[in-house]
């Protein structure tokens, strides 16, 4: 696997790639970075270029200052960007979490780059917009996204050496073997990156994600967005034009099962592949069954 950068859409983006080959992209969600694919890497590399970013505010990414920097159209063209400058106009896009969701985007506003897509515990926007809208369920489920726009966010994230974090993202992992104690401090590593916790947490407030917020006393509830705004896309053009799978975890607390109900109405061409006791972290617990559902998929 190397290291390398690349300047692209106006940003200095670290990559890790490994292979030779058809292009494949692993986008990463919050909040991790590149090393999210690093079980991915050396298989799909095997016969592939496999390219795996921090993508911007992470990790040895550049960190624009400011909300503005992160919105939707932005993480998309940095995808197409980077691809263009590795050499390729068509590539696989795998994306997990946020990057299902810059993945989603891209596929919508870029199918002709696109052979295939790959989606891990991401909805399609205008399932989760209608999730976050109507679905009780999910609602208490996201109130976290609530909290990670509040400007309280980094100091209580960060706090105790990232506790919360590694509690969130490594702690049952940590107690079975999951993760190794080099997993965690490599995570807590690109999290005490200057400005990296920010510039996740700016993923959500740029999009303005998350459910109806509690009205205040004496307000009456704001209005929900409508379908696909918070990923900067319009409600009407939400088709995904290229063959997709979509991989989950149905054990994913923050992103509820409801959020597949409906979603071939959006994609024609979709295959389903649910792993009942995996988690919002299935690729870290599955690595050999995701990588054989990807494998299969694309073959």
């Amino acid at each position: 696997m190397h290291h390398e950068y690349a300047e692209v859409n106006g940003v200095r983006l670290h990559y890790v790639t490994a292979g030779k080959g058809p292009l494949i992209v692993f986008l990463h969600g919050f909040p991790e970075f590149w090393y999210e694919w690093k079980d991915q890497l050396p298989e799909f590399g095997k016969d592939h270029r496999a390219v795996a970013p921090d993508m911007r505010g992470y990790n040895l990414s550049e960190k624009p200052v400011g909300v503005d920097h992160y919105q939707m159209k932005d993480l998309v063209e940095d995808v197409r960007a980077l691809a263009e400058h590795l050499g390729y106009k068509k590539f696989i896009l795998v994306g997990h979490d946020w990057g299902g969701g810059v993945a989603w985007s891209f596929a919508i506003a870029h199918p002709e780059y696109l052979e295939k897509l790959v989606i891990i515990n991401c909805p399609h926007p205008a399932i989760l917009a209608r999730e976050l809208a109507g679905n009780p369920a999910q609602q208490k489920a996201s109130q976290y996204m609530l909290f990670f726009r509040s400007p309280q966010a980094e100091q209580q994230l960060s706090a105790n050496n990232y506790a919360g974090l590694v509690d969130g993202v490594l702690g049952d992992g940590l107690k079975t073997g999951v993760f190794t104690e080099a997993d965690k401090q490599a995570y807590i590593a690109a999290w005490s990156q200057p400005g990296a916790l920010t510039g996740g947490l700016n993923y959500y407030r740029a999009a303005n994600l998350g459910p109806p917020a509690p009205p205040k006393e004496g307000e009456a509830a704001a209005a929900s967005a409508p379908s696909g705004a918070a990923f900067g896309l319009e409600a009407a053009n939400l088709v995904v034009k290229v063959p997709t799978l979509v991989i989950w975890g149905e054990k994913d607390t923050a992103l509820l099962t409801g959020n597949l109900d409906g979603m071939d109405k959006f994609v024609p061409n979709l295959t389903v592949k649910r792993i009942p006791d995996g988690s919002h972290w299935v690729i870290h617990e599955k690595p050999a069954l995701v990588n054989g559902y990807i494998r299969e998929f694309i073959q």
